[in-house]
């Protein structure tokens, strides 16, 4: 779980600085997609040890 904790925290981060930079928009939406996809993968892998 820490691990994905992490990778969330990365991914925001890019996010936020896609954002603040203008040039790197594209960053943000990479960021963004990375994060949504790493929060439903630990989701998943959550649910399934329940």
């Amino acid at each position: 779980m820490g691990i994905i904790i992490t990778l969330l925290i990365i991914w925001l981060i890019l996010s936020i600085l896609g954002f603040v930079v203008k040039g790197l928009l594209w960053l943000a939406f990479i960021g963004l997609i990375l994060f949504v996809a790493t929060a439903v993968w630990g989701w998943f892998k959550r649910r399934a040890n329940v």
